[in-house]
This record gives structure tokens, C-alpha cells and sequence, in this order.
């Protein structure tokens, strides 16, 4: 989204999101079943008209079995569960319907891309241009923004290249979300499907954008693709972007290793993004096996004293001569906001954090003078070179499978999916309570750095974020609307 004077600030839209906040629909089953569905057109414009799918005379597509997915499939939240435990949530599966709600010549698309770069986005844009024409026959170009000047036709030739590029062709921004200038924009040229790629304000965004649409009784699809290379959207198992970035951050990690190596004493800091979660520093660090401390900011840590920080750097320095250290952006805010004043907000609302890398070199660096020990300290920040970088091939096909399920799904009416409740609320985190975290500290040898209190309020945050995932219990009267209007599962 382009930002014009006099649009609504990020707070202005986040206090929308909150005063539009919708129920969350609700369906139960047997053995404990439940059902979080997703809104459709048809909740609100019960009277549409569907037309059999232009895929069933594909021929590209028509030796696939069962192709079609079967309205009442679903896909289970939790791979594991107890054979005498409940069934458990469920959400709605991705793929293409036999009928759809959208004609191939009626489809007026646009595509919008929000907040921070994030390896793959171009290829999200690329196969939704491509999945319309090719699978739908779509025939009219999509645009990208809702009211700026500057929009441009996306068409198959446009986009056709476009994946092997880092960043967006389209431009991002953060704020300069107004409501009512985007859904008229989205009346008055006649759009009918919007794909909004973003974070978890962006998602939250698109929630308030899909309940004006729905006031005004709108034939629009809004249907959001989440974006955060931090790996930090709930419910998803992972975000596009975030493998290219660990095997980037390798790069990275690889350079401190042999800089620390080739020095006595020689000590290579790295720092990783993750504004709230780990993920990239914590899976670069299993990746690289080079590693020798990891500190994320779900992960407390202290500088002094036994169990400190400075007092392992001292034995892993002697025992070994160099040693790497992997930091997250997010991580010892706390410690540096004792020393520090707090920098204020960006334009999306999010805190500006403190540059933990700088201050913790700084920090080494005083200790080390302090006891007469002559060290040789790196610091590397690829925190831009990591984000902006085409998407790999694992990322690029998930990409293209992100691209073609938001599709078929829009076409097949449903909408203001991705952007619920379970995505915008909460922000997934590593657990330093789990197996992989245990699989960090083995490789790397670390200590916790972890007081009892801190492993008991880790447990006491597994046990509430559990209860959020495991969903809101039944509602009565949730389960008797979604019933009346045609959408239950049976």
C-alpha cells in the first residue's frame, strides 16, 4: 500500500481491527470434533449463482485422481494426538472446488504486498497472476496497490521472470491503512478479488478491509497470503522465506567461523533477524554445527556472575581459542533498556528494538579489557542481505503452493481466510521448553542461562499458548448460526 497524506496511522487501523473483531464460526462433530470454518460470500449474498470449475476441462489436470477437494475435508491441527484423547481442531483443506462463485471473464484481481522484504514474495505474485490465467482463464490484468496512481497490469508475460528477483515488484510500505478510501477504491474499479501478502498487522488489515466489504454487501474476495521471515505467524507450520534465509545465514555464520578461527582469542558475533522469535537464529545454528552460543529473545540470559554469560565465553575461549555467537535482533532487550532509552515505534506500530549486536560486542569487549584479555572480535549484521535475496527451490515450490491454494480458494468464494483470529493474535515462538531447543544446547554446548522462575514462567507460557491453540470451547450459539447457513460440516 502506498502512502497518502491524511491516511490512518497503524494505530488508527489496529484500533479498526479491534472494534471489527469477527466471531469466530464454530462447527462440532463427533469424538470432540471441532471445526474452525471460514467466512464465505455466500454467509452474506446467499442468492450467487456457481459454475462448474474451468479446471475439469484442463487437460493438464484431468488425469489427476480426486482431484477436486471435497467440501467436507478437513485438515487436522495436531499430527499427534492420543487414540483416546478428542478429535481436536480442524481447518478448512486448500484446493480446488468443483464449483466455483467467479466466472473466468467477471474476475477483476489486485494484489497488494505489505511490510518488510521476505525472500519469495515475487513468486507468490507470479504464480497468483499465472495460477488465474492458466488454471481459471482469467483474461484481465490485476493491479497492484488500491489507490495509488501508479497501479500497473500484471499479466503472465509481466511476471514472467519475476521469481529469480529479491524483493516485490509491486513496492511495500508500512501504515497509510485507511479503510474506507481502500474498500471505495475496490468498489470503483470493480475488483472483486483481493490478495493481501503480509505479517500479522497486514492480516489484521485485510480482516478490517473483508468486514466493510461484507457491510456493504460487496462480491469481493479478500483472502490473505501470511509473510514473515521471522517464522513467527501461529497455526502455519512455517512462513514462505524462512528456509532461504537460514541457508543465507549460513553465509553469515560460515564468515565468523573462519574470522574467529584465524585469530587468537578470536570471538565472531552474528546477529540474525527475529523481532520476538528465534526461529532463524535458532535453526541457523543447528544448521551450521559452528556455533557455540545462541541467544534468542524467548531465551532469557544475564552478563555477570556464575551461569553468566561473560563467565562461558571465559571457558569456551580457553578450552577452545575462538568461539562464534549467533544473536537474534529481539534478544537482551531488557538488559539494554536498563542502560538505554527505547528508540519509540515504526510506522506499522512495532517497537524500534535497540541494536543487541553492537551492544553486545561493546559489552565483550569492556569485560575482556576488564580482566587483561586481548580478544579479536567480529561483528556481522546480514540482516538485510538475508531478506532481500531471491527464494530457494524448497522455498519457491511452497511459494507456488501458498500462490495456487489462496486462489482456489478466492474462487471458490470463500474469504477473509488467513486473516481469523488464530493468525493476527498471537505470534508463534520457540519453545525453550521442547526437543529442538534441547537439540540447540547439546550442539552447542551453552548453558541455559535460565533461573528456575524463568524455566517455571517458560512452562507457564506452554501451558496458556496450548489452551489458545486448543481453541475457544463450543459455543451453542456459534454452532446453531454456522448450521442455519448452509456451511456445516455434516
Amino acid at each position: 500500500m502506498q502512502r497518502q497524506r491524511g491516511e490512518a496511522t497503524a494505530e488508527g487501523a489496529a484500533a479498526a481491527a479491534a472494534a471489527a473483531k469477527p466471531e469466530v464460526k464454530l462447527v462440532t462433530g463427533d469424538g470432540g470434533y471441532v471445526l474452525e470454518d471460514v467466512p464465505h460470500v455466500c454467509d452474506y449474498l446467499p442468492d450467487l449463482p456457481t459454475y462448474s470449475n474451468p479446471l475439469q476441462d484442463n487437460p493438464a489436470y484431468s488425469v489427476v485422481k480426486q482431484y477436486f477437494v471435497n467440501p467436507d475435508d478437513t485438515v487436522c491441527q495436531k499430527a499427534i494426538v492420543h487414540k483416546d484423547g478428542p478429535r481436536g481442531n480442524h481447518f478448512r483443506r486448500a484446493g480446488p472446488r468443483q464449483r466455483v462463485f467467479f466466472e473466468s471473464d467477471e474476475v477483476h484481481a489486485c494484489i497488494v504486498t505489505c511490510g518488510g522484504l521476505c525472500p519469495g514474495l515475487n513468486t507468490v505474485i507470479r504464480e497468483i497472476v499465472c495460477g488465474l490465467y492458466d488454471m481459471y482463464g482469467v483474461s484481465r490484468g490485476g493491479y497492484r496497490g488500491f489507490y495509488a496512481c501508479n497501479t500497473i497490469d500484471l499479466t503472465p508475460k509481466s511476471v514472467n521472470d519475476i521469481h529469480k528477483r529479491g524483493g516485490t515488484v509491486l513496492g511495500t510500505s508500512r501504515g497509510g491503512h485507511d479503510t474506507m478510501k481502500i474498500v471505495d477504491s475496490i468498489q470503483d474499479r470493480g475488483i472483486n478479488q483481493v490478495y493481501v501478502i503480509g505479517g500479522d498487522g497486514t492480516q489484521r488489515g485485510a480482516g478490517v478491509i473483508f468486514e466493510e466489504i461484507r457491510r456493504r454487501g460487496l462480491k469481493v474476495a479478500v483472502a490473505g497470503i501470511p509473510k514473515t521471515i521471522d517464522n513467527d505467524i501461529p497455526v502455519i507450520d512455517r512462513s514462505f522465506g524462512f528456509d532461504t534465509a537460514v541457508e543465507e545465514a549460513q553465509r553469515a555464520i560460515n564468515a565468523a567461523h573462519v574470522e574467529a578461527g584465524s585469530a587468537e582469542n578470536g570471538i565472531g558475533v552474528v546477529k540474525l533477524m527475529g523481532r520476538h522469535s528465534g526461529f532463524i537464529a535458532h535453526y541457523a545454528t543447528l544448521a551450521s554445527r559452528d556455533v557455540d552460543c545462541c541467544l534468542i529473545p524467548e531465551s532469557p540470559f544475564y552478563l555477570e556472575g556464575e551461569g553468566g554469560l561473560f563467565r562461558y565465553l571465559e571457558k569456551r575461549l580457553k578450552e577452545n581459542g575462538h568461539m562464534v555467537i549467533v544473536v537474534a535482533e529481539g534478544a537482551g532487550q531488557k538488559l539494554i533498556n536498563e542502560t538505554k532509552e527505547s528508540m519509540g515505534k515504526d510506522a506499522s506500530g512495532n517497537a524500534i528494538l535497540l541494536d543487541v549486536g553492537l551492544w553486545l560486542s561493546q559489552k565483550i569487549k569492556e569485560h575482556f579489557k576488564k580482566i587483561k584479555t586481548t580478544i579479536n572480535l567480529k561483528y556481522i549484521d546480514p540482516t538485510y542481505m538475508i531478506r532481500a535475496i531471491p527464494s530457494n527451490a524448497s522455498d519457491n515450490v511452497y511459494c507456488t503452493l501458498l500462490a495456487h491454494s489462496v486462489v482456489h480458494g478466492a474462487m471458490a468464494g470463500y474469504t477473509g481466510f488467513t486473516v481469523g483470529q488464530r493468525i493476527t493474535e498471537k505470534q508463534n515462538k520457540v519453545s525453550i521448553t521442547d526437543r529442538m531447543w534441547a537439540r540447540l544446547l547439546s550442539s552447542t554446548n551453552q548453558p541455559s542461562f535460565l533461573s528456575k522462575k524463568d524455566v517455571e514462567d517458560a512452562k507457564m507460557e506452554e501451558e496458556r499458548t496450548s489452551k489458545f491453540f486448543d481453541g475457544p470451547p463450543p459455543n451453542p450459539k456459534v454452532e446453531e448460526k454456522v448450521a442455519s447457513n448452509g456451511n456445516a460440516v455434516k
